[in-house]
């Protein structure tokens, strides 16, 4: 941990507490929508696509006005105050719409912290351990995840209000946590020094060395467009006659695992190299679609969970490490992701809803080994060539 600014120590702790409240929301929602709200699941796919779409595709912007401007802490404190003040509002919610409507909101509020967050945890990164920074980082915000679907379970065994009552009441305490973060990005974070604005300079404008970098990103995009979201992990738990109280048992998983890999899957980045570990995510991820297909559910939320984490990762490290524009480029990340995921929430729902789930695991599986397989002949041609030209 010496190897870890204190800067990014204290950001770490501002998505601590944020992701706790998103984790109080994100567990239950795919049950508030489809069994609350009575809606199909093609609707909770346009919500999730909405909310991805939203939350990504502005980032692009944010992460163009922080290289421009050499500023990132406004951006942060606007942006998680946005998120806390909407989360609580969900609960107040009669119908999809809206839902999807303050899920855009508060994904406003992420999209415009993100990238420039990204971009401070890089300036204050040391040379060479962008990954363990990027790691410890990842590895706060999934331990806040966790406790977040911690305090779910003890509220739903302890509680006897009605599972509609309880659900909308979690929403609403969700505030609590919101605004401790926000406070933390007042008193504690700081911005980005005057010397690394200066050496950020010359990392303003796109120039043809970052072209190199989209085929590494496309990849990306390309299987997000397949892989199934984490909420339709969640509803296909509910369809196999996981309770309410069981949920976030299954988010704590996922979270863990995050929280166990996620530091070291920082120091395997800066050792092994990003595409390597972003192709061993791949293989996470096949294997815990193969475990929910088969029922074997709680081994496909740890998958899920170390395809999450470690992808995530090594996409962020691999940008900071290759990207002379980093808060653009950054950008280019999220809105790329805001596309794929968007169309794939789309899909994915529709085939679930008119045929099926074996439909919607076909369509996903598939596609995602497809895309495994293309970045592994991609790995290997590279790996030839630069043994040959040893």
């Amino acid at each position: 941990m010496r190897e870890i600014d204190k800067n990014i120590i204290a950001i770490g702790w501002v998505s601590f507490f944020t992701d706790m409240a998103s984790a109080m929301i994100t567990t239950l929602l795919p049950v508030f929508v489809v069994y609350v709200l009575d809606e199909s699941v093609d609707k909770l796919g346009y919500i999730i696509a909405l909310a991805t779409f939203v939350s990504y595709l502005l980032r692009i912007l944010f992460g163009y006005l922080s290289d421009r401007y050499q500023r990132v802490k406004p951006f942060l404190i606007f942006g998680y105050l946005l998120s806390a003040l909407t989360k609580p509002l969900i609960g107040f919610s009669h119908s999809y719409e809206s839902v999807a409507l303050l899920r855009a909101l508060e994904r406003v509020g992420k999209a415009v912290r993100s990238a420039p967050k990204d971009a401070l945890i890089s300036a204050y990164s040391k040379k060479n351990k962008e990954g363990k920074s990027f790691g410890f980082h990842k590895m706060m915000d999934v331990s806040g995840e966790m406790l977040g679907s911690v305090i779910i379970v003890f509220i739903f065994a302890y509680s006897s209000m009605q599972d509609e009552l309880l659900i909308r009441e979690v929403f609403y305490w969700t505030l609590l946590p919101g605004l401790v973060a926000v406070g933390v990005v007042v008193f504690f974070v700081k911005d980005i020094s005057k010397k690394e604005r200066v050496k950020k300079e010359t990392k303003i404008d796109i120039n043809r060395d970052d072209y190199r970098l989209f085929w590494i990103l496309g990849s990306y995009f390309l299987f997000l467009l397949f892989f199934m979201s984490d909420q339709y992990f969640l509803l296909r738990a509910k369809e196999l006659g996981f309770t309410l109280a069981q949920l976030p048992l299954l988010a704590i998983v996922a979270t863990l695992t995050q929280a166990l890999l996620s530091y070291y899957s920082g120091a395997l980045i800066d050792r092994f190299g990003a595409k390597f570990l972003l192709f061993l995510s791949y293989l996470f991820a096949l294997l815990s679609l193969v475990f929910m297909h088969y029922d074997f559910i709680w081994l496909g939320f740890v998958g899920l969970g170390a395809f999450t984490v470690v992808s995530l990762n090594a996409m962020r490290s691999y940008i900071s490490k290759n990207a002379r524009s980093q808060g653009f480029i950054y950008g280019v990340f999220y809105a790329g992701v805001a596309f794929a995921t968007a169309i794939g929430a789309i899909v994915i729902g529709k085939l679930w809803t008119v045929f099926g789930f074996e439909s919607a695991f076909l369509f996903s599986f598939l596609g995602s080994l497809c895309v495994s397989l293309l970045l592994l002949v991609k790995l290997l041609r590279e790996a030839l060539k630069t043994s040959d030209i040893k």
